[in-house]
């Protein structure tokens, strides 16, 4: 059987997401990270009129027109960031729409697919990039960055405190031979950190995430996004957001905060919710979901 064919896609926090945006109501409702569809599924299986699916991931898209192919033309899948909603939008004439969907983690199939890079858990090609249509791979980036272009990259992005011996170990090993593989760029961060006893979290997922997040620009716009995004919802329409580290929950936290204050949303989940234990059980990536979730005033 082919490897791609084998990816199982569990969406998170389905439930939640159902119960915040409430698409029984009906209308218009955009998956700005639509992924395999599951999410996209849920809302339409639950009462959304239609679904617009965004994704910057070329093969995601085509894994999830497969799976929604029996809700017609009550989907439509677009090829685009989700920071480009509004020009989505308006290419489609659509002014305002009822409930936003934006599940901002590393899809299952960017994490089991080969040769994207994502995981350190096999030895891969070093990609890392969501959509593999445009932009560097990690390796070329690496392969181009300054030691302390590294280090603040992973001290800020992977909150990293041995970024600075990472970013040097980094160098050396290139100087050697190119860094081109998951397998070694984890083999030099692990060698670079010192061992202090067990620990739960491998020495080199802090990296790995900064780097992923530099490569695709994770946080760049996100705030702008959420304004922008609550911009086009209808009096009453709803917005979700799932993010899955620190730094970008705490952008979503400020972001709907500010706007709660402007008096243009009320925001629906006082603290972040979290997966139910039984989820984190059965579902080992859900772990470090945040859902956070608004309400747009009302005329």
């Amino acid at each position: 059987m082919d490897a791609d064919r084998q990816i199982v896609h569990t969406p998170v926090m389905v439930a939640e997401v159902l119960e915040h945006l409430a698409p029984e109501r009906g209308g218009i409702f955009i998956d700005c990270t639509v992924g395999l569809g599951g999410h996209a599924r849920a809302l339409l299986e639950a009462g959304a009129s239609r679904v617009i699916g965004l994704d910057r991931d070329p093969s995601a898209l085509e894994r999830s027109r497969a799976a929604l192919a029996a809700f017609g033309d009550q989907v439509e899948l677009v090829h685009s960031d989700y920071r480009e909603l509004t020009d989505v939008l308006d290419a489609r004439g659509i002014s305002g729409v009822d409930g936003v969907l934006a599940d901002l983690g590393v899809s299952s199939l960017q994490l089991d697919a080969p040769d994207r890079g994502f995981s350190f858990r096999r030895d891969d090609v070093l990609d890392m990039r969501m959509d593999t249509s445009q932009g560097h791979t990690a390796a070329a980036m690496l392969a181009a960055a300054d030691e302390q272009t590294l280090a603040d990259v992973i001290y800020t992005l992977g909150e990293e405190r041995h970024a600075r011996r990472v970013a040097r170990a980094i160098l050396t090993a290139r100087s050697q031979t190119p860094i081109t593989t998951t397998g070694r760029l984890a083999d030099v961060v692990r060698r670079a950190i010192p061992r202090k006893g067990y620990s739960r979290i491998d020495p080199a997922t802090r990296t790995f995430q900064a780097i992923r997040i530099w490569v695709n620009r994770e946080l760049e716009g996100l705030d702008g996004f959420l304004g922008r995004a609550v911009g086009r919802l209808n009096a009453g329409g709803r917005m979700a957001v799932i993010t899955f580290h620190s730094l970008e929950d705490r952008v979503v936290k400020h972001t709907f905060r500010a706007l709660q204050s402007e008096g243009r949303i009320t925001i629906r989940t006082k603290r972040p919710v979290v997966p139910a234990p039984a989820e984190v059980e059965s579902n080992a990536r859900a772990r470090s979901a945040k859902l956070r979730a608004i309400e747009s005033a009302k005329d």
